[in-house]
């Protein structure tokens, strides 16, 4: 745009006043002088005086002070008005003609000039003077030179002058004619167009369109300004392009203010028309001086033109519209630009990666001017960053997001300030949400590298944000960020920076976000070698601190750095290669440490770097080594194995990483080949020839007699397992290769496996051969007594290692029948399922007896599975998020140890002395090699368990009890780490029913194997649906290999046929619980335990309604954690969930189900199959209340797991707008929580004094507290519920001393004087609950315009939740018990904690509602009263009971206190007053303590009788100071 250089006013937006007309005219004389060469130059010129003589006609000789005249070109047949004219303005003192095509000469003063002219048109001796003086000016202006002339600046007399003003403009100036001078310059503006259209690029002087239009600029004034700008807009309208733009451009300087409306008006027309002119059209908008309503219409005007302006004009768009952002329109400003710009380009990623860009294009450059327009308006207006995050916090579906959101958010991150936590915390929930996805941020960084690069700091530090995250999704979304950008970024610097962040990350010692970090590494190392090989020298480092690492970052560690040196070995440039060489040094020297921390890693990187070396898919030979691949993979496996051999748990560790390394990948045949000829070991190893089925008369084991145990194949099994012997051996290396026995039979498994199709038909004489154990005469309390500690002890182990083969054959043939084996007939595959029915009935013996004698003979059991604890930790995770010193947890251990009587090895269960036996010394000894580990893990517990146990066991150490086989095994969970674990494969048995027997089909008999698989179903899904867990390990237990490493999902497909059979065990459970008759068939489960060849025990003992019980708890248990998995209500999973609902479907219809509920849902739906599974355990309870009320309880709390499953959806899918597709609703989860506070107000109110279990819960405060929470959480109204409860229901229970179910007026007969501290703790903790939510409710409140009806509501439900505290607190009264007024203390102070954080609130409506209020206060006082007596009494008897608590509780009443009085003290008009004074010291029953009598002092005090008082003792604090 060309500006033209003007004088501007003072004021231009200030117009003066129009001239008056009773001016008086003074005739002067003009003189004509000489212009010079320079039409634009001021030349000096001399004034005649007034009274000399004028020019007389236009066509004679016009004289000068020198006597030279110019001869007029006109003629005498000039018009008369022209004539007039001129001699008007030589009358005036402007002489019109001069030489050539030189301006007119005006008179030095031009304000006299124009009052001259104005006096002389506006006279009365001649009203035609005024029209023939415009009739001679437009016949003048006729000549486009004469127009011309009198456009450009006028010369002047007297010499130069700075002001250079046209007489046009001169003439515009004079009030009488400026209206029609123009209309008649706008008249004429259309007849220059052309000449303006074909030469264009014209200087000013000779354009007279321009001319035309510069004397239009800065008037003093307008007569009639809006005919003026509607002939204006008229000419505007037919104008060429430029000439328009430039008209437009101008008018805040020809317009006055009053014509504005029509100016914008005329402007929005001709965008319609014309989208080009859309620049100075804005430009015009920002400089006119507009009213809000006009202002509000042109950010309209420009909304609407935002998606169909040409690209290039954008970003003048977008300033504009920025700029023009209030606080008021800001946000319709943001949702307009999110909903209708699109100038991101959607990239795509493949064809951009392989795209070279030379050069920047015109669409980058627009993005770059967008993106610049974008950024200077949010840098500088907090209001834009405001509305663009509350806009964004507005949308929760994937669908409505777009890149300029990324965008938007990325330049409030990158502006810092207060404003980049909210856009962190936005990123964060749009991406647990679902909201944003990777190809949202694909758009912003693919191709879009001159866009990136100016904020390439900004989003590595949003990367860093994101990977240091809690969740999963959004470490995930930190892992693609940082790959984009590394990918998108090719030069050193870039690439440097973002390998340095994440060995930042990795440094951090933060368990998951070095994880996150170490796959980004991998991704990078996997996709990007050749480029991280120059740059590798910047995550080298990460080798020097491994020993930090936990197990699953040591493999991602050398996962990276393996596949480094895969690369660097094919070049031969010695440089990229010595990577190569760097990692294999240092493996080799951490296998060869005698640490068990550096072997593991040694060992790790050993079996990492062969499964890449020894990729199938990798070529053979590379030209940087003179051996081949397979030959240094080889050389390493043997180096490792060797370094292993003399420590069995480096072995174990060996064997299970070599197995996970078969499970994984092809291995080239030559490997495959050495570790066939390496297990090919194990049978002169660890197997034995039978002689006709018996064993040999001739072996002798320490003078203990053998026997063949479980021996599945009879007289024909040619082989057995030598355990004891191998135990009693004198070689150590015997004795210690028990360890490693199922390691090593696990890695023959699968090398079996692998190289048969699948089958393991090679070794299926495993599966049934015997096991040579101790007999079993041993196991009762004659035998056992006469062994020694030493054969106790061997007898111990080879049931240990007898538990662990069975474990490990479970887990090796399980795969024959959970898995499609070609090669496994039907028959094979019944057999196979028989015979592992009967080694699993086998286990569930063998581990009852090992508990059983653990008992009287505590043992340190031995590794057989190796975990953290066995190599040492320098920090482990607490949680796995926190880093914990090993100082710091051995010295909470020994703490531990000083100060609980119980773990001391010389106290006995009586507390008298006694001398430490061997087996504390070995307990002592175990213990000592596990400090520095977490104590907190139940892995690093087990030896302080095991003494923990042995301490507290009651009984002779030489008797073995009778073992229930139903109970569990409490001895052996404490040191359950040891165990090989079970893998997925083996739960499938839970599918699977032995054959039926001729006489009956009892089920009873096969409740013991499901109850055993259904507990060790339970340990896992425990750590699966932890949330802390989630976030840190996948599986919770370092399994054989088949189990390591395992997602929840991926473990849920794998148990699918297990969950499948949990209804019919529940069926089965339900059916024994509820035969009362004689039990059948009690043969069954003793002939299928000989059938086992499992020897007949006498202290065995099998209870079926026991085991039944067991069951049923167990099913209900498995199926509410399966529920509690978070990852199972993604949308890819609803097909798993779908599933899990259709296992407990019931099987008449829901039409009773629905009663009450005004729509029901279609069948087949998510509500319909909720709905079904409620209904179905609904029933089961119905059958319970006739059973337990343990039983009752399991069943409730499933139910209250599958509401909370109900509401997890629902959330879920409401995030990501599928809510009304998946069909699950909020009335049905309003529905289910009514019928579930029914539910468990009919178990609180059913009598169970009757039935046999009524000891149970009279002694599980636990169930009762879960039950009791869950009636309260799901009712109607917490608030009432509490009420009445605390109010009534509690007083009622406390009148008598005992209670049976006919005094129980109150109708809860599990309230009683045994179960009233739990049910006071719990209402104490929801009332506090509910507090807290209106806490919340009320911050919301605040500072809003809140309704007087709404606000007198909320102050209601707090007056509620006081009223049920004071009357909780005022039970301390008439119950004595210290546990009560301990609870009192603290669940009181934290209830004055929370009322404190509402007072904000309550000074806001104090005014308003302020006897609601004080009202409130008063009754609040008597509970501070009861807390201020029940704090002194503590004192004084020394109850640390309460004691301990009163601190904190004393602080909270302090507070309350000065809260209350400059509450009182800011309203004094409302008539309350307050007053200080000290309390008497008194007792629960407001006796005066003698001690401490006051006299009285009420006549000193001063008090207004027609005002309230409030005293001091709301806050009971006043003797504070004399206690202490």
């Amino acid at each position: 745009m060309v500006f033209l250089k003007r004088s501007i006013p003072a004021n231009p937006k200030k117009r003066p006043a129009p001239p008056s007309v009773d001016i008086h005219p003074s005739v002067a004389a003009a003189s004509a002088a000489t212009l010079g060469p320079d039409p634009h130059r001021n030349a000096a010129f001399s004034t005649n005086p007034v009274g000399a003589p004028a020019t007389e006609s236009v066509g004679g000789e016009v004289g000068n002070a020198k006597g030279k005249g110019i001869r007029a070109t006109g003629g005498d047949d000039e018009d008369p008005d022209m004539r007039m004219m001129v001699s008007l303005l030589a009358e005036a003192g402007c002489t019109l003609r001069v030489s050539g095509d030189a301006p007119p000469s005006l008179p030095s003063n031009p304000h006299k000039f124009r009052r001259h002219i104005e006096s002389r048109l506006t006279t009365a001796e001649d009203p035609s003077i005024l029209p023939r003086f415009l009739s001679g000016f437009a016949s003048y202006i006729q000549d486009p030179q004469n127009l011309r002339r009198v456009l450009i600046p006028a010369s002047h007399d007297g010499g130069c002058s700075t002001w250079g003003e046209s007489l046009t403009r001169v003439l515009l100036l004079v009030a009488p004619i400026q209206p029609q001078m123009l209309n008649m310059l706008l008249e004429k503006l259309p007849e220059h167009f052309i000449d303006v259209a074909a030469q264009a690029g014209r200087s000013l002087k000779d354009d007279i369109a321009r001319l035309i239009v510069n004397q239009l600029r800065w008037l003093d004034f307008l007569v009639d300004s809006g005919v003026f700008a509607e002939k204006l807009m008229e000419a505007l309208s037919i104008s060429p392009p430029e000439l328009k733009k430039e008209i437009i451009g101008s008018l805040p300087e020809i317009i006055g203010d009053k014509s504005h409306a029509t100016v914008v008006a005329a402007l929005e027309k001709i965008l319609m028309e014309d989208s080009e002119v859309i620049v100075p059209v804005l430009d015009s908008f920002t400089a006119l001086n507009l009213d809000e309503q006009l202002q509000e219409q042109v950010v309209t005007i420009a909304l609407s033109h935002i998606r169909t302006v040409d690209v290039g004009h954008i970003a003048h768009l977008l300033r504009f519209l920025l700029l023009s952002a209030t606080p008021q329109n800001a946000g319709r400003i943001i949702t307009q630009i999110r909903d209708q710009l699109k100038f991101i380009v959607a990239v795509d990623p493949c064809s951009a990666r392989n795209k070279k860009l030379k050069e920047k294009s015109i669409a980058e450059n627009t993005e770059v001017s967008i993106f610049d327009a974008l950024r200077s308006s949010l840098r500088f207006k907090n209001i834009l960053c405001e509305a663009v995050l509350k806009e964004l916090k507005s949308l929760d579906q994937s669908r409505l997001h777009k890149a300029i959101d990324i965008w938007f958010l990325m330049l409030i991150y990158s502006n810092g300030g207060s404003l980049q936590k909210d856009a962190q915390k936005i990123f964060k929930k749009k991406i647990v949400n679902g909201c944003f996805c990777e190809a949202l941020f694909d758009q912003c960084i693919t191709g879009q590298r001159e866009l990136v690069k100016d904020h390439f700091a900004s989003f590595v530090s949003l990367c860093e944000y994101l990977l240091s995250c809690k969740e999963k999704q959004v470490r995930n979304f930190g892992i693609h960020l940082y790959t984009s950008l590394f990918e998108e970024f090719k030069d050193t610097y870039s690439r440097q920076e973002v390998l340095g962040a994440l060995v930042t990350h990795i440094g951090s010692g933060i368990a998951y976000e070095v994880s996150s970090a170490l796959e980004t590494l991998i991704v990078l190392s996997s996709r990007y070698t050749e480029d991280l090989i120059p740059i590798s020298s910047h995550v080298t480092g990460i080798l020097d601190y491994m020993e930090c690492f936990q197990e699953d970052n040591l493999h991602k560690v050398y996962e990276v750095f393996s596949s480094l040196a895969l690369s660097a070995r094919s070049r031969a440039d010695t440089v990229k290669s010595s990577i190569a060489n760097e990692v294999f040094m240092i493996i080799r020297k951490q296998v060869s440490n005698t640490d068990m921390r550096y072997k593991k890693m040694g060992i790790i990187g050993t079996l990492k770097i062969v499964s890449t070396l020894g990729n199938a898919k990798v070529p053979s030979r590379f030209l940087s080594s003179q051996k081949s691949n397979s030959d240094d993979a080889l050389e390493l496996l043997q180096m490792s194995l060797d370094s292993c051999k003399s420590v069995p748990l480096t072995l174990i560790l060996f064997y299970d990483e070599l197995i996970a390394l078969l499970e994984d990948r092809v291995l080239k045949p030559e490997i495959i080949e050495w570790i066939g000829k390496h297990v090919s070991e194990f049978e002169p190893m660890f197997l034995s020839d039978l002689e006709r089925g018996q064993l040999p008369s001739n072996i002798s084991c320490d003078g203990i007699e053998g026997e063949l145990w479980i021996n599945l194949d009879g007289d024909a099994s040619p082989i057995v397992l030598k355990i004891l012997p191998l135990l009693t051996s004198s070689l150590p290396q015997q004795s210690d290769s028990l360890q490693i026995l199922p390691s090593q039979f696990l890695l023959l498994s699968v090398v079996e496996r692998l190289s048969n199709q699948g089958s393991l038909g090679g070794i299926d004489a495993l599966l049934g051969c015997p096991l040579h154990l101790p007999s079993p005469k041993y196991f009762s309390g004659i035998q056992w007594k006469k062994l020694t500690e030493k054969q106790k002890k061997i007898v111990c182990l080879s049931l240990f290692h007898a538990v662990n083969w069975i474990r490990e054959l479970l887990n090796a043939f399980s795969s024959q029948i959970a898995d499609k084996v070609e090669s496994v007939t039907p028959n094979t595959k019944d057999e196979t399922v028989k015979k592992l029915s009967n080694r699993l009935r086998s286990l569930v013996v063998m581990e009852s007896i090992l508990d059983g004698i653990l008992k009287p003979c505590p043992l340190s059991l031995p590794e057989v599975c190796y975990s953290i604890d066995q190599f040492g930790q320098n920090f482990q995770g607490k949680k796995g998020s926190e880093r914990v010193s090993s100082e710091v947890v051995l010295a909470k251990q020994k703490k531990k140890h000083k100060t609980d009587p119980s773990a001391s090895g010389n106290l006995d269960p009586n507390g008298m002395l006694r001398q430490p036996t061997i087996i504390d010394a070995l307990n002592k000894a175990a213990l000592a090699s596990q400090e520095g580990l977490d104590e907190g893990s139940p892995r690093y517990l087990s030896h302080e368990k095991t003494q923990r146990c042995a301490s507290h066991c009651p009984g002779n150490a030489d008797e073995v009890e009778v073992v229930d086989l139903s109970a569990e095994s409490k001895f052996l969970d404490a040191q359950r780490s040891k165990f090989r674990p079970l893998n997925a494969d083996s739960l499938s048995l839970l599918s699977y029913s032995e054959c039926k027997h001729d006489c009956c089909a009892d089920p009873a008999a096969e409740l013991p194997l499901h109850l055993y698989l259904l507990r060790e179903l339970r340990r896992k899904l425990n750590d699966f649906s932890s949330p802390i867990k989630q976030c840190f390990t996948a599986c919770p237990d370092k399994a054989s290999p088949g189990m390591s490493r395992m997602a929840s999902i991926d473990f849920l497909i794998k148990i699918k046929s297990a969950i499948g059979s949990l209804r019919k065990h529940l069926d089965n459970a339900i059916s024994i619980l509820r035969d009362v008759g004689p039990e059948n068939c009690q043969n069954h489960w003793k002939s299928q335990s000989c059938s086992a060849g499992i020897p007949e025990l006498s202290n065995l003992m099998m209870s079926e309604s026991s085991v039944a019980s067991s069951v049923f708890r167990e099913v209900l248990r498995c199926y509410s954690l399966i529920l509690s998995i978070g990852e199972l209500y993604h949308g890819e999973n609803l097909r798993i969930l779908k599933d899990l609902l259709e296992v407990f479907q019931p099987t008449e219809a829901l039409q009773d189900f629905f009663s009450g509920l005004q729509q029901h849902p279609a069948p087949g739906s998510i509500d319909y199959m909720y709905c079904g599974v409620y209904s179905f355990l609904e029933g089961i309870l119905e059958k319970s209340f006739f059973l337990s009320f343990l039983l009752a309880s399991e069943v409730v709390a499933a139910l209250q797991s599958l509401v909370n499953s109900m509401a997890v959806l629902i959330k879920s899918q409401e995030t990501k707008g599928k809510n009304i597709n998946m069909g699950c609703s909020q009335n049905i989860l309003d529905f289910l929580r009514k019928r579930l506070s029914i539910s468990a107000h009919k178990l609180l109110a059913y009598d169970w004094s009757s039935k046999d279990s009524e000891t149970e819960w009279k002694g599980n405060g636990d169930f009762l507290q879960k039950i009791l929470k869950i009636y309260l959480t799901n009712s109607e109204s917490t608030s009432e519920l509490l009420d009445e409860l605390a109010c009534s229901i509690l007083p009622q229970a406390l009148s008598v001393k005992t209670i049976t179910s006919q005094d129980a007026t109150h109708g809860f007969p599990t309230l009683g004087p045994t179960t009233l501290l739990t049910w006071y703790r719990v209402l104490h903790e929801e009332n506090i609950n509910v507090l807290s939510k209106l806490v919340k409710e009320v911050k919301m409140m605040h500072g809003k315009t809140t309704q007087r009806e709404a606000a007198e509501k909320m102050l209601l439900k707090i007056q509620q939740s006081v009223h049920v505290v004071v009357s909780l607190v005022s039970l301390c009264k008439i119950h004595d018990k210290v546990a009560m007024h301990a609870m009192a203390v603290k669940y009181g102070g934290k209830f004055v904690d929370l009322f404190l954080k509402a007072f904000d609130f309550l000074q806001a409506q104090f005014q308003s509602h302020y006897e609601l209020i004080i009202q409130m206060f008063k009754e609040f006082q008597k509970a501070t009263r009861v807390i201020q007596a029940l704090c002194s009494e503590a004192k004084g008897s020394k109850r640390t009971m309460v004691t301990s608590k009163v601190p904190a509780t004393k602080r909270s009443l302090e507070k309350f206190l000065f809260h209350v009085k400059a509450l009182l003290h800011n309203n004094s008009s409302s008539g309350c007053t307050f007053w200080m004074g000290n309390l008497k010291h008194k007792d629960l029953q407001g006796q005066v303590v003698s001690s401490q009598l006051y006299e009285d002092d009420d006549a000193n005090q001063v008090k207004d009788p027609n005002r309230n008082e409030l005293p001091e003792s709301v806050g009971d604090c006043e003797d504070y100071d004399a206690e202490n």
